[in-house]
């Protein structure tokens, strides 16, 4: 995985969130479906709260890449077996001409994309759905923060499928 790659991906969810969770766009929504107040906004620590996210994001970045890259789970198949690691052994052979074959198939910002919105859906949402049942939250808390997590992780996905 390509540390630059990474990095930009992290960059995209709190991108997103300035945007999405912006008065002018859902900012208002949100504010009443997550019962905030703006006097409750304005005193957080927005730099705090953007540094943290990036932290975060570029650790979910390390997890979209093993979502959107196939590729990356080739050599775990493999560690156990005899040979593994040792150069010119079967196993090495074998693993570096299926790299060599297969190793670009499915590199694509519309596949990395798809394994992004898949993730929301199967992932987010069922996460976000109990969070959200059990914080008495209504419909379009989950609405708001659920297509957030669609739109932030397929980009990220894209970018990371298509440039690592």
């Amino acid at each position: 995985m390509s540390l630059l790659v990474n990095i930009i991906a992290a960059a995209i969810p709190p991108a997103i969130a300035f945007i999405w969770y912006h008065p002018a766009v859902l900012g208002k929504a949100w504010i009443k479906a997550a019962d905030l107040t703006e006097e409750k906004l304005r005193r957080s620590n927005l730099a705090l709260i953007f540094a943290l996210s990036l932290l975060l994001s570029f650790m979910l970045g390390i997890q979209v890449n093993y979502l959107v890259i196939h590729q990356a789970h080739l050599d775990s198949i493999v560690m156990g077996v005899k040979g593994y690691g040792q150069d010119g052994s079967d196993v090495m052979n074998e693993l570096q001409s299926f790299k060599q074959k297969y190793g670009l198939e499915f590199r694509t910002f519309r596949h990395g994309a798809f394994h992004g919105v898949l993730s929301a859906l199967f992932f987010v949402l069922p996460v976000l759905g109990i969070q959200t049942l059990f914080e008495r939250k209504g419909f379009r808390y989950l609405a708001i923060h659920t297509l957030y997590w669609i739109v932030a992780l397929s980009l990220m996905g894209g970018v990371i499928c298509q440039w690592s």
